[in-house]
């Protein structure tokens, strides 16, 4: 989650929502890390989650992740929910949950959906206060400038 956390006050100093994501190989290997690019690319599927789990699939050379960990600060939206449960991400663990969009159990809880083909195994609150800090000051930074559109 150090990792995380690191690469999301990144992603927060480039004038983006401050989320860092990794993926963890089932032997403990960083395989691959994002953080949110949305404002910087103008992609609105840049987020966190999905930037790692590309990097992960390119570095193992399958799209498939069984196995791996994805360890993120704010628990995934619906599109990043769906996206781990698609690369067959064995594990999440998360920082803040995310009482707006939240799709891994707040929400809306799509991967462990009893239809679902696949079920993802959650930790939530891991290292959460910090998680949550920094989410609080961008926001407060934002609104302090006036700045609109800028959300989770």
């Amino acid at each position: 989650m150090g990792v995380a956390l690191a690469l999301a006050a990144r992603a927060g100093r480039e004038g983006d929502v401050p989320v860092g994501a990794v993926v963890v190989s089932p032997e403990g290997e960083l395989v691959g890390e994002g953080r949110n690019l949305r404002e910087g690319r103008t992609d609105p599927t840049a987020h966190a989650e999905v930037l790692a789990l590309r990097a992960a699939a390119l570095a193992l050379g399958s799209w498939r992740l069984e196995g791996c960990t994805l360890v993120v600060t704010l628990e995934p939206c619906p599109m990043c929910a769906g996206a781990l449960m698609l690369a067959r991400i064995s594990r999440l663990v998360l920082g803040a949950w995310d009482p707006k969009l939240g799709a891994t159990g707040s929400v809306w809880d799509i991967v462990r959906d009893r239809r679902a083909t696949h079920r993802v195994e959650v930790l939530g609150g891991v290292r959460e206060s910090e998680c949550s800090q920094v989410l609080r000051e961008f926001f407060a930074a934002h609104r302090a400038d006036g700045v609109r559109g800028v959300g989770p």
